[in-house]
């Protein structure tokens, strides 16, 4: 039998026990715990990998592709209840599908009688893992779910669904925690386990390279998507002195990195997936090009008539399969480069952003890769200038950067400050409020906002929602909202509560996004708090048809077309 300190179960209660604690720095301080108490090199890899990256490390790409309601109605069935009118209840009760099943598995004695533990090892969990990824119908991977769920307790079962779902673990706990804990368990500083995390990109890898004090060893390699360097908006960053800053505007589409190495193209998504399939004209471009291994950061857009087209249209290239060629003559797609991270197999982190600047635009100058065009800045007035001009050409705004800075990988800085105004606004209300975690445990801080749609035909209800927020207000704000929630709720689900919705918010966003898995088909992109209208009702909110004309507006207004103060250029006007 498998050592406890090496077991699933104990990664399990580990990932409970810092669940349960409220504090950041006491999450940190149970997690090196853990990994100190575990004695092998593939024990450690794998428990760092299980509670940063998911079922299989990011370097794989692998998947364990388990839909929930494949592995909700094994479940149902491995208890003995009916899915419709016992499972789904108790999921909405509690707001999680896998809490749900932690709790059945608890509390249903037919689903205990199945159950005989037998602390698998973490090499065991990966093998069941690999099962499921291997065979791709439902009732294959049902059975290979109820098989190992027979040999685990509850909270086992419970993180071994959000481990293999590859999302977050929901413990207020994710990788650069990992990263911290890593560095308090092994005695080493945080930048220099975040460096090896960053240029190896398995935190598995960056585990085993901290406990033996090989830290120094790591070493970067192409085809495994690095942090992004993050801008901060501006207003929350002081700056001294704007003529150390040069402007770029921000464009209105995807950011990306770009990996190359001869035939072989790469493109990653911030959120560190590959989407390279998505874009196969990009892949043609770069593979048609003589140029040396790179890594590139930029942004995707929808470019047609010398026009950079709205977000939304990008959305319309995503998916699991390649854009038919229709899509891809309607939506062409081009990648702007702002910057490079690695030039003729070195990583070029530390150089200056003018020293890269210089490399990059030797890139272009070889291949006419699209480079942002990046504009003196002196005062408020400049800023003011181009901020107009890249919202007529459609963009979001400016990013300005400092010219002396390094590439701050997976850090938001003062280095990189945004410009940047509101998408718009809507009169909303609270519809479900859910409880806070960390300083905000014993609080209501998160909460589901709705519009109107008691006049819409297409709808029964009175509001639907429309997006999910939290921040944006003051303590005693949230004190007197608490307040108020405890008045108005009808309905408890675990840590959410269901309102009479008569809280008025006006939530401030950045876009509006079709999203045809919502009931209202549109979400909110980054939602927050503008104000708590007190003095508002609920018939004073927006309506759904509201938000259809922000986004068909945003949509179809006109826009500056790139031959008039272009946002982007090519160094070099003739082709190869």
């Amino acid at each position: 039998m498998t050592d406890f300190n090496n077991s699933f179960q104990k990664l399990a209660e580990t990932a409970q026990h810092i669940a349960e604690s409220r504090s950041i720095n006491r999450k940190i301080a149970i997690c090196a715990k853990y990994f100190k108490s575990i004695d092998r090199d593939s024990n450690l890899n794998l428990a760092a990998q299980f509670l940063a990256e998911g079922a299989f490390s990011n370097l794989s790409g692998k998947r364990a592709t388990v839909g929930s309601r494949t592995y909700s109605t094994c479940a149902a069935n491995f208890c003995e209840i009916d899915y419709e009118k016992v499972f789904k209840p108790c999921k909405t009760a509690l707001g999680s599908s896998s809490e749900a099943i932690e709790k059945l598995m608890h509390n249903i004695e037919a689903a205990r009688e199945k159950r005989s533990p037998q602390k698998l090892s973490l090499a065991d969990i990966v093998a069941i893992y690999e099962n499921i990824a291997a065979v791709s119908s439902r009732d294959d991977k049902q059975a290979i779910l109820r098989s190992a769920w027979k040999k685990m307790t509850p909270v086992e079962i419970k993180y071994f669904i959000r481990v293999m779902t590859r999302g977050s673990l929901r413990i207020g706990f994710e990788s650069k925690s990992v990263v911290a804990a890593l560095a308090q368990a092994f005695d080493k500083g945080v930048e220099a386990v975040r460096y090896a995390h960053m240029i190896t990109g398995s935190i598995g890898r960056t585990a085993v390279l901290c406990k033996n004090n090989q830290l120094d060893e790591a070493s970067f390699n192409l085809f495994h998507p690095l942090s992004f360097m993050l801008a901060s908006p501006i207003e929350s960053r002081a700056v001294e002195n704007l003529g150390h800053y040069v402007a770029e505007e921000k464009f209105d589409g995807m950011r990306t990195q770009v990996h190359l190495s001869g035939n072989q193209v790469e493109i990653y998504s911030r959120d560190l997936n590959e989407i390279t399939h998505s874009f196969p004209e990009i892949v043609t471009f770069f593979v048609s090009r003589n140029l040396p291994n790179l890594v590139l950061d930029g942004e995707v857009c929808v470019y047609k008539d010398e026009e950079i087209l709205p977000f939304q249209l990008l959305q319309k290239r995503m998916g699991r399969k390649r854009p038919s060629q229709k899509i891809q003559q309607k939506y062409p797609v081009l990648f702007i480069a702002y910057d490079v991270l690695f030039y003729e197999d070195r990583p070029i982190f530390e150089k200056t952003l003018i020293e890269r600047r210089q490399l990059l635009q030797k890139v272009s100058e070889s291949s006419r890769l699209p480079i942002t065009n990046q504009f003196e800045v002196t005062d408020e007035d400049s800023i003011e200038e181009l901020f107009d001009q890249a919202l007529a050409h459609g963009n979001e705004g400016l990013v300005l950067k400092k010219k002396k800075s390094t590439y701050e990988y997976g850090q938001r800085r003062k280095s990189w400050l945004k410009v940047k105004k509101p998408g718009g606004t809507l009169d909303t209300v609270i519809m479900y409020a859910h409880a806070g975690s960390g300083k905000r445990g014993g609080y209501y801080s998160d909460f589901t906002l709705g519009i109107r749609v008691a006049e819409d035909e297409r709808y029964e209800e009175e509001f639907i929602p429309i997006g999910k927020a939290y921040g944006g207000y003051t303590d005693e704000e949230m004190k007197r909202l608490n307040k108020r929630i405890k008045e108005l709720t009808v309905e408890k689900y675990g840590p959410t509560l269901g309102l009479i919705p008569e809280v008025v918010v006006e939530l401030e966003f950045d876009d509006i996004q079709v999203n045809k898995r919502t009931k209202a088909n549109y979400t909110l992109r980054l939602p927050r708090f503008k104000a708590i209208r007190w003095e508002l009702g609920p018939e004073d909110t927006d309506s759904l048809k509201e938000v259809e004309r922000l986004y068909d507006e945003k949509i179809n207004r006109d826009r500056l077309k790139q031959d008039e103060n272009p946002s982007f250029y090519f160094a070099s006007k003739s082709p190869d």
